[in-house]
């Protein structure tokens, strides 16, 4: 539950929101990077075009069962362990 909250929060503060890249933000200077590497252009699928489909839309239901399904189990050894 944690992480299908607090991943789209980190994205959003890295500058990659629902109304796009945040001027300034670290956001900007990876799709700055990504631009000059790619000869203008983001390439599809890249680390930056992924992440602002995560800030613009949040997870997919896709993503979320994928993410519940691998950090569930963690959760509860981790919380094994602890108790």
């Amino acid at each position: 539950g944690v992480a299908l909250i607090g991943l789209p929060a980190g994205i959003c503060a890295l500058g990659f929101t629902a109304t796009g890249i945040t001027a300034g933000s670290v956001a900007a200077k990876m799709m700055s990077a990504a631009a000059i590497a790619n000869n203008g252009g983001v390439a599809a699928g890249s680390a930056v075009a992924v992440l602002q489909s995560i800030g613009a839309a949040g997870f997919s239901l896709g993503a979320k069962i994928g993410l519940t399904s691998t950090l569930g189990p963690l959760g509860a050894a981790a919380g094994a362990k602890l108790f």
